[in-house]
């Protein structure tokens, strides 16, 4: 395999690190990755999968595929390069050492962190008053925040999963049931790729993302700065 760029791990760019890096390789042009593809990225960010390794799983996956004689079809998910990726994480986890965490200025101004807070908070729907309440506070405290990204990031999962459960207790059997059908339909082609617990934890975002799109829900998590 070809040497690999270093790739700089900027804790908050990781889905778009990861989103512009497969499109690049990818080599199409525009390309949108789908719902399976975005919950596989989250699953990889909660295992704590360096960045470095999903850059170089997705090269050695692609590296893999264009040397094949007879192509099947496109690669058009990111789940192709799952067992790429893991194989790398597998082989940081055995040679690289931990880097010691460096103090690094914000990937984002305080002004964008303040308004980012404040339309999360206006558009939570009636019945989720208090989530809302507690995204106003922390727009307000922005500042104080602003020093310690990875404490808000902690105080904004714990607000998201509250609105996961509420929205989940609003969710009709109907709508669990052509979320689930539609998660088997994309993970069909992958399932035998996949470990049963790395398939748990694809399945668990996946669903969570489906029903916050449908409850017309915003993603919390500073990941989703854009």
């Amino acid at each position: 395999m070809s040497e690999t760029p270093d790739f700089t791990y900027n804790y908050f760019n990781y889905f778009t690190e990861i989103e512009e890096h497969f499109r690049r390789v990818r080599g199409t042009g525009l390309f949108l990755l789908s719902p399976l593809d975005w919950a596989l990225i989250e699953t990889w960010k909660n295992s704590e999968v360096p960045l470095e390794a999903v850059m170089r799983g997705i090269d050695a996956a692609f590296e893999s595929w264009r040397s094949r004689k007879v192509k099947a079809r496109m690669v058009n998910s990111l789940a192709f390069c799952t067992q790429a990726v893991l194989t790398e994480a597998q082989i940081m986890a055995g040679t690289v050492r931990p880097r010691a965490r460096r103090e690094s200025a914000p990937p984002f101004p305080l002004d964008d962190l303040r308004g980012y807070l404040e339309r999360n908070a206006a558009a939570m729907p009636a019945g989720y008053e208090e989530i809302a309440a507690a995204l106003r506070r922390l727009a307000e405290e922005a500042e104080r925040h602003y020093s310690d990204l990875e404490a808000l990031e902690q105080r904004l999962t714990v607000l998201e999963e509250k609105m996961i459960a509420a929205a989940r207790t609003r969710q009709s059997e109907e709508e669990m049931f052509h979320s689930r059908a539609e998660l088997d339909r994309q993970l069909r082609p992958y399932r035998g790729k996949m470990t049963a617990e790395q398939l748990a934890m694809l399945e668990k975002q996946y669903l969570e993302r489906h029903l916050l799109e449908k409850a017309k829900l915003p993603r919390l998590s500073l990941f989703y700065m854009r």
